[in-house]
């Protein structure tokens, strides 16, 4: 990641470093790795975590060269949309305040997507402060509300927060997105194709290396010995798609080689114990969430890896587990737009994995099963997947981008916009609303 220090850089997400979550580790890595090369760094999150709202963290303090500036918001949780929405509001507000009081001229504000519409408090306080925004888009809201929850968010409130979300990134000097299906809804929105790029997240390549079952402690311990072990590991929600992962499990309930392994939590975690429960299926282990130093142990656990997305959020939401299943060496299975998916693209592509429409249980069994005999086959996969993300998406790639971009709005520099050669692959309006018609149909 080299090049020329950026003089200030202010990130703001309601999560940050001690929280374990994905977007909050994403964040942690790029803000620790700027310090260490000399930048000024700020972090503006809040007191919680996001496994627990009754969190009080520091209000104040320094980590690894990153000063983190936490503000007090309410602590309803999760569970509930009202106490959510409050939470989120108390973070905007809060936020807002702090933002006026820290930022100053020529500073580069980087606004995440935690909570929703971040970009559009960031946008008041970049334009007050003269400072220069990037949106870092996890998401794209309120499309994902849009698709999850549309007897909450729809007709004119989803009108006036997509209004106020597009003014946030027309304004922004680049929006980064996390694939190119994102990129071409960007697109379709009107934003410039030189205020776009991409830059993929990252997971720890360094540290997430192959290991062999021999040596794994995690299959002895959770007694996967001499099995085949097909693993979905981190967040449960509504975004992602169970059923038809449940229904192969059902499938292969007599495969007693055979076993799922379901390693996280979330929405959709009690949906798939009742599953479990009602059909008897005794091929299913459920384990929590691992600790971050556990990873490549727990994603060597497995043998092959599932990724689901619910069809409608593609180019909303771009699974990113699939950088960890592949540092392990490991093939994935991806379970959704098998047509146009993201996921499914790069499985295509680099011969990693299989993608799956959803409802083909069938499909999903049979590979799994083929899969389970051949193991030279299930081998060459995982060695693709690997090669794959050292030639494509290293950490050391992403840092890379994101200096050039950070750099390049600090300085007024043209920003480099290379998405890679599946660029502009969907961006055919016609063509795209005919294909998203088809998978809301």
């Amino acid at each position: 990641m080299n090049g020329p220090a950026v003089s200030r850089v202010v990130f703001v997400n309601r999560y940050f470093y001690p929280d374990l979550s994905a977007t909050s580790q994403i964040l942690t890595d790029l803000a620790f790795r700027l310090a260490a090369e000399g930048d000024e760094v700020i972090v503006l999150t809040g007191r919680q975590t996001y496994t627990d709202p009754k969190a009080s963290l520091a209000p104040r303090e320094r980590v690894s060269g990153v000063e983190v500036v936490r503000v007090r918001t309410t602590g309803f949780g999760r569970n509930r949309l009202l106490g959510r929405a409050i939470d989120y509001a108390s973070f905007y507000v809060a936020a807002l305040v702090k933002l006026l009081l820290v930022l100053r001229k020529g500073d580069v504000l980087v606004a995440k997507t935690d909570p929703p519409l971040m970009s559009v408090v960031a946008a008041f306080a970049a334009w007050l402060r003269g400072a220069k925004q990037v949106n870092w888009l996890q998401d794209l809201f309120p499309e994902v509300a849009v698709v999850l929850r549309p007897d909450l968010v729809n007709g004119s409130l989803a009108r006036a927060a997509k209004a106020a979300r597009d003014w946030s990134l027309r304004r922004a000097r680049a929006n980064v997105v996390l694939g190119t299906r994102m990129w071409d809804r960007v697109r379709l929105l009107g934003i410039p194709r030189a205020a776009i790029a991409m830059i993929p997240n990252w997971t720890d390549d360094r540290t997430i290396l192959p290991v062999a079952h021999a040596d794994n402690p995690l299959r002895r311990e959770w007694g996967l010995d001499g099995k085949f072990v097909v693993s979905y590991s981190g967040n449960l929600g509504r975004a992602h798609e169970f059923r038809t992962i449940l229904d192969a499990a059902y499938l292969l309930r007599d495969r007693e080689d055979i076993v799922f392994l379901m390693i996280g939590g979330g929405a959709q975690l009690d949906h798939v114990r009742e599953f479990v429960q009602d059909y008897g299926l005794t091929n299913v282990v459920e384990r929590p969430y691992q600790p971050r130093e556990r990873l490549p142990l727990s994603l060597g656990a497995g043998d092959l890896h599932l990724v689901s997305l619910v069809p409608g959020l593609e180019g909303c939401i771009v699974p990113s587990k699939f950088y960890g299943i592949a540092a392990a060496q490991r093939p994935t299975a991806f379970i959704g737009d098998h047509l146009l998916g993201e996921i499914g693209r790069l499985l295509h592509r680099f011969d990693c994995g299989r993608s799956f429409a959803v409802g083909d249980a069938a499909g999903l069994a049979g590979f799994i099963a083929e899969l389970a005999q051949d193991r030279d086959r299930w081998e060459r996969m995982g060695r693709n997947a690997r090669r794959a993300l050292d030639a494509e998406w290293s950490q050391e790639k992403a840092f890379e981008r994101w200096r050039a971009v950070l750099t390049a709005c600090a300085t007024g520099a043209r920003l480099q916009t290379e998405v890679g050669e599946t660029a502009g692959v969907a961006y055919n309006p016609q063509l795209v609303a005919d294909h998203e018609h088809r998978v809301e149909a």
